[in-house]
């Protein structure tokens, strides 16, 4: 049972986003109507994952998802959003955000996002990340070789981040690599701790940012 701490400014919100989830066997340990409560309740429970609500009072959603980050928490942030091209998704994805789901979401697919992000999976449509990208930093230009940022990486972990960027899962990137899943999950952890990242998608992030990736590519 994974247990969440939901953040969001209304109440009402939060009540219905803790029926949703206790129906569907999450344990909703903690609720907090801003940032700052957030931060303490996910410190004081060690949730599995914190459903943060990006625009809240005293401290917003990115404000805190950087805390967090900075304090080292285990806890996985699953961003809300009201609107998908809310001008903070990128900045809070690149804070180490696991992913963001729109509030309009339906509850089936809500409760399977957050077992995706428990389980280490990023829960965001390349499609989307690129977009996000051009919206605030323009389109990067293609490299020719691999990108300055990216040297410590061997080939085979260029390889795999070059597919986690194109949204494959791990299973997907051991067909078509032809190796076994538990080879793939091994090279992803090598490439978070070698680029200092917290998860897939600030892989996704980096690798269109070098322009390891680029859209159409």
């Amino acid at each position: 049972m994974n247990s969440v701490v939901i953040a969001d400014d209304q109440d009402l919100v939060r009540s219905g986003l803790a029926l949703v989830l206790e129906v569907r066997g999450f344990s909703v340990v903690a609720e907090a109507a801003d940032g700052r409560k957030a931060i303490e309740a996910v410190r004081r429970t060690d949730a599995d994952v914190v459903l943060m609500d990006i625009r809240m009072p005293v401290l917003d959603g990115i404000g805190a998802t950087r805390e967090l980050v900075r304090l080292g928490c285990r806890t996985k942030i699953l961003m809300l959003t009201t609107y998908d091209l809310d001008e903070y998704v990128y900045y809070a994805l690149r804070a180490g955000a696991a992913g963001f789901l729109l509030k309009a979401t339906p509850p089936d697919v809500l409760a399977a996002g957050i077992r995706t992000v428990a389980a280490g999976e990023a829960l965001l449509a390349p499609s989307i990340t690129t977009r996000l990208i051009e919206e605030h930093i323009g389109r990067p230009p293609p490299v020719t070789g691999l990108p300055p940022g990216l040297a410590s990486l061997t080939a085979r972990e260029v390889a795999v981040l070059t597919e986690i960027a194109r949204g494959r899962s791990n299973d997907e990137i051991a067909s078509v690599l032809v190796v076994s899943e538990a080879t793939v999950k091994t090279h992803v952890n090598h490439i978070l701790a070698k680029l200092d990242l917290r998860n897939r998608v600030q892989a996704v992030v980096l690798a269109y940012e070098t322009g390891l990736v680029t859209p159409g590519r």
